[in-house]
């Protein structure tokens, strides 16, 4: 059986912190990119570099040059980026992506941060609502 969402997530996460903290930030996106693909590799995860993403429009698939900076199991993209801060576009770049791929999870990591758990957004689309804890039952 193969991990759930949040299990891989958690695992790109804290592939992500051994990569920031071995390379420090200051580095283009393309170093992080290919670090954290052989990072996660390393730990038996599938992971896809530059992953094509067509458009689908009706019936029609449109190839448009969209690339998912990492895809990791067939579940969670990954997009990286070594920027002074994340733009309202960065969000909306991921969410578009999610909604083109059909994903439900997906994770913004910038590298360009003293701290990287200040650079990391997790975006879900189309996720279900599953309680933290199980209802209170009632006597």
């Amino acid at each position: 059986m193969g991990l759930g969402i949040n299990q891989i997530s958690g695992a790109v996460v804290n592939s992500a912190m051994c990569v920031h903290t071995e390379l420090g930030p200051g580095l283009l996106e393309e170093a992080y990119k290919q670090c954290l693909a052989a990072e996660l590799t390393s730990r038996g995860f599938h992971v896809l570099v530059e992953h094509a993403l067509p458009v689908m429009y009706k019936s029609a698939r449109i190839e448009v040059g969209y690339r998912l900076d990492l895809l990791v199991d067939n579940a969670v993209i990954v997009e990286l980026k070594a920027v002074q801060q994340i733009a309202p576009i960065h969000k909306a770049q991921l969410l578009s992506y999610l909604k083109l791929s059909n994903k439900n999870l997906g994770l913004l990591i910038n590298f360009n941060t003293l701290h990287l758990k200040d650079g990391i957004i997790r975006m879900a689309n189309n996720l279900p609502c599953v309680p933290l804890r199980p209802p209170a039952v009632i006597k």
